[in-house]
C-alpha cells in the first residue's frame, strides 16, 4: 500500500484555515471600510472591538475556562496578519489588549483570573500595558513609577508614557518599582481604570496609529490592593519581558498584514493603469519590483511562523527567534508598503486611497515592542554567548 506523502510543516490545518478566514472576513467587512475615516477623525472604534471580542479575539491565547479562546501563538500570528489587512492600528491595539489578558492568565491566581479575564476576553473591558516611562524607554529596568506598601495596599505614584488605549481601558497592567534600583526591584500591579488618582495626558498627535488613543497615564497616590499584584514582588521585569516575545510576533504579523494589503492594492493598480501606451504591469522594472516585494513578505512570514512555533514549544531559542522575526517582519513590512506607495505615484500620497496611511501606521512597528536596534542586541548577544 502506498504511503501518504509527508505533510509540509507550513501547511495549515482545517481549523487554522477557518480561523484565518474568519479574521480576514472581519477585517474586510468591519474594519477596512472605515479605516481611512477612523485615521482621519482619530476615532477609536470600541464598538467594533467589542464585536471582535464576540469572535474570541480578546483572549486569543487565554485559557477557555476564563473566557479565552485557548489558541497558540502560531494561531495568533495568523489572526493578527489578517486583522491588519483591514487596519494595522486596530490590529496592533488588539494585540496589546491580548498581551494584558495573557499576563493575567499566565501570572495571576485563580481569583485574579476570574475577576478580570471574562470582561477582557469579551472586550467589554479593554486593557492597557504600562511599562514605558518618559525617562525609561528601551532601558525599561530604569523605570521610576513607585509603589509603596501601606498596610494591605500599595500607594502608586509615577507617569507612564505612550500607553495605547489609555483613557478607555478598564484594566491597566502596570510595572512599578517596589524595591531597589534595577530589574530586581520591579513588580506588576493590575490597576482598575476607575481608581481615584488616575489621570491622563492629552492625546498624542502622532504620525500614524491614529485609530487608537495614545496618552500618558499619571498615577497620583493611587491606592491599589496588594491582592492585585501579579505573582511575588520583584518578578515584574520578568513578567514584562515574557510578554514581549509574543508581542513582537504579533506586531510583526501586523506589519505583514498591512504590507500585504498594500501589495495587493498595488497589483490591482499596475494592472489597470496605463502609461506610454502600455499597462504599468507590462514594464519589466515594475514586475521585478513586485516580485521582490512578494519575496520579502514570504521570507518574513516564514521566519515569523518558525519563531511562533518555537515560542509555543517553549524552545530555549524562542526569544532570539522572536527578535529576529520582529526585526525582519517590521523592516520588510514598512519597506514593501513604501514601495507600494511609490507604485501608486501621486495617488499613493493622497489620503483617500489609504496607501499613505498604511505606510504611516507601519513605521512605528520598527520602534515599539523593543526597537529594531534592541532586537539586534538580543540576537547578537545570543550569538556571542553561544560561541564562547
Amino acid at each position: 500500500m502506498a504511503s501518504e506523502p509527508p505533510r509540509s510543516p507550513f501547511a495549515l490545518t482545517d481549523d487554522q484555515r477557518a480561523l484565518k478566514e474568519t479574521a480576514g472576513e472581519f477585517a474586510a467587512e468591519r474594519i477596512a471600510p472605515e479605516a481611512v475615516r477612523w485615521d482621519r477623525d482619530k476615532h477609536f472604534p470600541v464598538d467594533v472591538l467589542a464585536e471582535a471580542g464576540q469572535l474570541g479575539m480578546g483572549g486569543i491565547y487565554v485559557d477557555e475556562q476564563y473566557g479565552g479562546t485557548g489558541l497558540s501563538r502560531f494561531d495568533a500570528a495568523l489572526v493578527f496578519e489578517e486583522l491588519a489587512t483591514g487596519c494595522p492600528s486596530i490590529a496592533a491595539y488588539i494585540s496589546i489588549h491580548n498581551m494584558v489578558a495573557w499576563m493575567i492568565d499566565a501570572f495571576g491566581d485563580h481569583r485574579q483570573r476570574e475577576q478580570w479575564l471574562p470582561e477582557l476576553c469579551s472586550m467589554r473591558s479593554l486593557g492597557s500595558y504600562c511599562l514605558t516611562e518618559p525617562e525609561a524607554g528601551s532601558d525599561a529596568a530604569a523605570l521610576r513609577t513607585r509603589a509603596v506598601l501601606d498596610g494591605d495596599e500599595y500607594v502608586v505614584n509615577g507617569v507612564k508614557q505612550f500607553i495605547s488605549g489609555s483613557g478607555y481601558s478598564g484594566v491597566y497592567v502596570v510595572m512599578v518599582r517596589t524595591g531597589e534600583p534595577g530589574a530586581g526591584g520591579i513588580s506588576t500591579l493590575v490597576i482598575d481604570g476607575r481608581s481615584e488618582g488616575i489621570s491622563f495626558g492629552p492625546e498624542e498627535s502622532k504620525m500614524g496609529w491614529n485609530a487608537q488613543p495614545t496618552r500618558q497615564v499619571v498615577f497620583s497616590d493611587v491606592r491599589v490592593p496588594v491582592r492585585n499584584r501579579l505573582g511575588e514582588e520583584g518578578i515584574g521585569f520578568r513578567i514584562a519581558m515574557s510578554g514581549l516575545d509574543g508581542g513582537r510576533l504579533n506586531i510583526g504579523a501586523c506589519s505583514l498584514g498591512g504590507a500585504r494589503a498594500a501589495l495587493e492594492r498595488s497589483l490591482t493598480y499596475v494592472g489597470q493603469r496605463s502609461a506610454f501606451g502600455s499597462r504599468l504591469g507590462d514594464f519589466q522594472a515594475l514586475r521585478f519590483k513586485l516580485a521582490d516585494m512578494a519575496t520579502e513578505l514570504e521570507a518574513a512570514r516564514t521566519l515569523l511562523w518558525r519563531a511562533a512555533a518555537a515560542l509555543d514549544a517553549k524552545d530555549p531559542e524562542a526569544t532570539r527567534l522572536c527578535a529576529m522575526a520582529k526585526r525582519l517582519a517590521t523592516d520588510s513590512g514598512f519597506n514593501v508598503a513604501n514601495e507600494a506607495l511609490q507604485l501608486y505615484g501621486g495617488y499613493g500620497y493622497l489620503s483617500e486611497y489609504g496607501m499613505e496611511k498604511i505606510v504611516r501606521d507601519l513605521r512605528v512597528h520598527q520602534i515599539l515592542e523593543g526597537t529594531n536596534e534592541i532586537m539586534r542586541l538580543i540576537i547578537s548577544r545570543g550569538l556571542l554567548e553561544s560561541n564562547q
